[in-house]
């Protein structure tokens, strides 16, 4: 069905008179009915009939008129969004690390928004373990995500932006809490909680201890940086953890990492293989610079 005869066909049930609805639409007279009778004969009944010197529907045409306009207006909401696209504005869907929620996220989205005060542009954030955010990611649930490296094997593009620094943190009354430093292994004898498997910490914790040779025993596991502190600080074990504001009021001594890996990196994760929105693209770069 032609598009532009349905707007015809609005407007002359609008006007009522084929004369004045063909100069609104800029078009002959004999170019509109040949529209209107068109419609009628693909539609197989009449839409309008005559009502002195105007026009007026059938009851046909008055029941295709509420699904003309439907149709148009779905049309016209699609195309005006796509045109807001194209300008660089709509949604930004971010999914990243706990951590880097705190104020990295936060600084970048404000920024970004003061920067572009005219355009309509909108985040949504989204916080997981390493592991969750990659899946999002490949689900198309995110348009960018901030996490630990990804897996060679996804073929994923990254780009490093944040670095923390590791530290060991004991409970104040353990063996290793006279020490001001120490290394991986050091702690082998030690029960020490980790970050759960699938959290991209627990892979740079273990790649930690690969010139020691093997692990230290498992205390416990659990997905949080927090709740991995406020059990060291009890007693439950030993841990690497990145250095954070909240270790300084916790009852834990705080080690240097005695180690060439000490730090740990946070990525900007995005999948190339996925069309990226000019808005998402505008804040990539707005990142990168």
């Amino acid at each position: 069905m032609n598009l532009s005869y349905l707007r015809y066909f609005v407007q002359l049930a609008q006007t009522r008179h084929y004369t004045k609805t063909a100069q609104l639409l800029c078009i002959t007279q004999p170019s509109l009915s040949h529209a209107i009778a068109q419609l009628e004969d693909e539609l197989g009944v009449p839409l309008f009939e005559k009502s002195g010197r105007n026009t007026t529907l059938t009851r046909f045409g008055q029941e295709f008129l509420t699904c003309a306009q439907n149709t148009l207006s779905s049309l016209d909401d699609g195309i005006a969004s796509l045109q807001r696209s194209a300008r660089g504005e709509g949604l930004i869907r971010l999914g990243f690390l706990r951590p880097a929620g705190i104020d990295y996220i936060p600084t970048l989205a404000s920024g970004f928004l003061k920067r572009n005060p005219e355009k309509d542009i909108r985040f949504t954030f989204h916080t997981g373990s390493t592991g969750q955010l990659i899946e999002g990611l490949m689900a198309e649930k995110f348009d960018l995500i901030f996490c630990s490296q990804p897996p060679s094997d996804l073929h994923l593009r990254e780009v490093p932006v944040i670095s923390q620094k590791l530290v060991i943190i004991t409970p104040e009354d353990h063996p290793l809490a006279a020490k001001n430093y120490a290394s991986p292994k050091d702690l082998l004898p030690y029960p020490m909680i980790y970050f759960s498997q699938g959290a991209g910490l627990r892979q740079v914790v273990e790649h930690l201890f690969d010139s020691a040779g093997s692990l230290p025993p498992t205390a416990y596991e659990t997905e949080e940086d927090q709740v991995i502190a406020g059990l060291v600080a009890r007693g439950f074990g030993i841990s690497i953890v990145p250095y954070m504001d909240l270790l300084e009021k916790l009852d834990v001594k705080i080690l240097d990492l005695d180690s060439p890996a000490s730090t740990r990196q946070i990525y900007m994760v995005y999948n190339d293989n996925v069309f990226m929105p000019p808005v998402v693209h505008d804040f990539f770069q707005y990142i990168c610079q």
